[in-house]
C-alpha cells in the first residue's frame, strides 16, 4: 500500500456524501468472522465448511446466509446466529483497519463531505468497532442492521443511512457508496447510488460488474473521492440514466 502524501491545499468538494461499508472495506475482519463461524458450526455438531465457503458469509446478512447457504430453517438459523454472535462479540475488536483507510476518512471529514456507515453488521457492534479505532468521529451517520434482523439487507441499510442524512439536512443527491462486494453495489443501486469497489476486500472480480469503478489502494480511493471525484460523479450519473 502506497503511503498517502501530505498536502497543504484543501481538497475540492465533489460528492455530496459518501457511504462506506465496514467489513472488507474499512476493517479486515474476515479471519475473525470465519473463526466465529467455524466455532458456530462446531458447536452445532456440523462439519465446518471450507475457508472459501466461510468467506462467502462475510458481507450479506448472516441470518439470510444461514438460511440460504447453510440450509437452516428459521429456528435453526436464529440458534446458529446467537452462537455466532456470542463468540464473535468477544473477538470483534481484534480486526485491524485496512492501511490508508483512516486517512481517507480523515480527508473526507476535513473536506466537509458528510460520511455515513451502511453495514449489515449489527449497528451497535459496528459503532463499537468504529469507536475502538477512533473512527466514529468522522461519521455523520452510523447505520447498520437491527439486532432483530428486521433491518438487515444492504438496500434497506443504505436507505436508512440516506434517510438519517436527509433528516440532518444533508444533500444526498450525489451520494456514492464504497464497498467490497457485489452485494454492496446492488444495495446501493436500489437507492440510485453508484458504488466504488475496493479490491482489498472480500469480493471476487465478477462482483465488480455493477460497480462504477474499482480501486486498488487507499490512494486511488482518496483520489477518486476527492481529487478526481467530479469526473467520476459525471460518469456515475450517466451510467444511472
Amino acid at each position: 500500500m502506497t503511503t498517502m502524501p501530505t498536502r497543504t491545499v484543501a481538497p475540492t468538494r465533489t460528492w455530496s456524501t459518501v457511504l462506506f461499508d465496514l467489513d472488507g472495506t474499512i476493517v479486515d475482519s474476515a479471519a475473525d468472522i470465519t473463526a466465529s463461524l467455524a466455532h458456530m458450526f462446531t458447536q452445532l455438531g456440523l462439519d465446518v465448511p471450507s475457508d472459501d465457503a466461510l468467506r462467502s458469509y462475510v458481507g450479506p446478512p448472516l441470518l439470510d446466509s444461514l438460511r440460504l447457504t447453510a440450509g437452516f430453517d428459521d429456528a435453526e438459523a436464529w440458534a446458529a446466529l446467537n452462537l455466532y454472535r456470542d463468540h464473535y462479540g468477544e473477538h470483534v475488536l481484534r480486526s485491524p483497519v485496512f492501511p490508508g483507510v483512516a486517512g481517507v476518512l480523515e480527508r473526507l471529514h476535513a473536506a466537509g463531505i458528510p460520511v455515513a456507515l451502511a453495514t449489515s453488521k449489527p449497528e451497535s457492534m459496528a459503532r463499537t468497532v468504529l469507536d475502538h479505532h477512533d473512527l466514529a468521529k468522522y461519521f455523520t451517520v452510523i447505520a447498520g442492521a437491527s439486532d432483530d434482523e428486521e433491518l438487515s439487507t444492504k438496500a434497506d441499510v443504505v436507505r436508512e443511512a440516506l434517510r438519517r442524512l436527509q433528516a440532518k439536512g444533508i444533500d444526498t443527491s450525489n451520494a456514492v457508496m464504497v464497498g467490497d462486494r457485489g452485494y454492496d453495489a446492488l444495495g446501493a443501486a436500489a437507492n440510485g447510488v453508484p458504488t466504488i469497489m475496493v479490491e482489498w476486500g472480500y469480493g471476487s472480480p465478477a462482483e465488480a460488474g455493477d460497480a462504477m469503478s474499482v480501486v486498488h489502494s487507499a490512494d486511488q480511493l482518496r483520489n477518486l473521492l476527492l481529487d478526481h471525484g467530479r469526473t467520476a460523479q459525471t460518469t456515475a450519473q450517466d451510467a444511472l440514466r
